[in-house]
């Protein structure tokens, strides 16, 4: 597969998105539920004021929701004893690591409160993830850019343990994993890497950054004896660290700083600079603040947005995000 060919599999996709973007709308809730997007809000503030890693947790769920069936909630039903879900999938990250669940129901409740059965899920997993970024600084840090999310989502009424394990990057993924696991979802290298740059916020815990601290060698030896401290060869697999060393509380362009100075924790993380096509792209976005925003915003809520999008009859919009009606 050649990094920047687009695969058939990829066309389909990208034209299935385009039909379901023609169908979605920012202002879909602006009669039925008009205080819905002031209530998600007002509980993403309140989260990310009380743990400000929240902003990064959010994100990241949202990732993990579109990246397996589509943006359609599933990543947010819980297991039972009688139904299967993703939250367990292993060894991609999710089990024991995606956070932010309850905040998510906390928001559904209070939305359910001013508009009953009316917001899905999968919407406000989408506006929470803008609000976090809104509430973690990021307008300021890149010139004051404003972000619209399409709205008119429906909730799944299955999830996909499989494809959570089949599809979900895990940290030690080459460039060619990178690739094939986004273009799998109609998005191209760009995305992928624009994307990539939500580790510039977040953290990781030390198993999964262990094996490049002591055994590779495209690393900056004074970042990597940095974090052995906080991370010896064995014990201290949950030890955090930020994904970006230089400003790891503001989603800004200082991640791609970090891959070229070879300050990336994670082995997919440097991957993106390591002498191949995504080089330039990566030196781009380290020199341009402004380039990097255009298309993160392009790819998180435009792209990525629309894949495996439900509208219409399709699915339905749960009380409980975390179970079925």
């Amino acid at each position: 597969m050649a990094f920047f060919g687009v695969p058939v599999v990829a066309v389909l996709l990208l034209g299935l998105a385009a039909a379901a973007s023609a169908q979605l709308s920012a202002t879909v809730y602006d009669a039925s539920c008009p205080s819905a997007l002031a209530t998600i809000k007002s509980g993403v503030t309140a989260a990310v004021s009380k743990e400000p890693r929240m902003g990064a947790s959010l994100l990241r769920l949202r990732f993990h929701d579109c990246f397996v069936q589509g943006c359609d909630a599933s990543v947010l039903l819980a297991e039972t004893a009688n139904f299967t879900g993703e939250q367990t999938a292993f060894p991609s990250p999710n089990v024991n690591s995606i956070r932010g669940l309850d905040v998510i129901d906390g928001i559904k409740a209070q939305v359910e409160a001013v508009c009953a059965q009316t917001v899905s899920c999968a919407d406000i997993l989408a506006v929470a993830a803008r609000d976090s970024i809104v509430a973690i600084d990021f307008i300021s840090q890149l010139g004051g850019a404003s972000y619209t999310v399409p709205l008119g989502r429906r909730d799944s009424t299955s999830a996909s343990l499989s494809e959570a394990n089949r599809d979900l990057p895990p940290p030690t993924s080459d460039l060619a994993d990178l690739v094939g696991n986004f273009s799998r979802k109609g998005l191209s290298v760009t995305d992928m890497v624009a994307l990539s740059g939500a580790h510039t916020i977040g953290q990781a815990a030390c198993t999964n950054f262990r094996s490049r601290i002591y055994g590779e060698t495209n690393i900056n030896a004074a970042y990597a004896a940095s974090l052995q401290g906080n991370c010896p060869r064995s014990g201290g697999d949950g030890n955090l660290a930020p994904l970006d060393v230089s400003t790891p509380n503001a989603l800004d362009n200082a991640y791609y700083g970090n891959l070229v100075s070879q300050r990336g924790l994670l082995h997919s993380d440097q991957q993106l600079l390591n002498g191949g096509p995504t080089d330039a792209l990566v030196r781009t976005y380290a020199s341009s603040a402004a380039q990097f925003s255009t298309d993160f915003s392009l790819g998180m809520w435009v792209n990525m947005g629309n894949i495996g999008v439900l509208t219409g009859a399709q699915g339905q919009v749960r009380l409980n995000c975390a179970k079925l009606n």
